[in-house]
């Protein structure tokens, strides 16, 4: 029974999380004009932009998955 209630949403869970950090190192890789590692440092709007890609991002890897 724990199993059939755990794994799959581990795997789920998985299957989102890891294109999300692979999305954002790509989109880090190619944006070269602002160091976003660097800038999030108490600057609200890149906080607020990084934030609005990693929901669109997720939005769009959660209707992936779970289609």
């Amino acid at each position: 029974l724990w199993e059939s209630l755990l794994v799959p949403p581990a795997l789920y869970g998985a299957l989102g999380i890891l294109p999300s950090a692979f999305g954002y190192k790509l989109f880090d890789l190619i944006e070269t004009k602002v160091d976003f590692a660097e800038a999030l440092g108490g600057n609200m709007a890149v906080a607020v932009v990084v934030a609005g890609f990693l929901l669109g991002i997720c939005f769009i890897i959660g209707r992936t998955v779970g289609s």
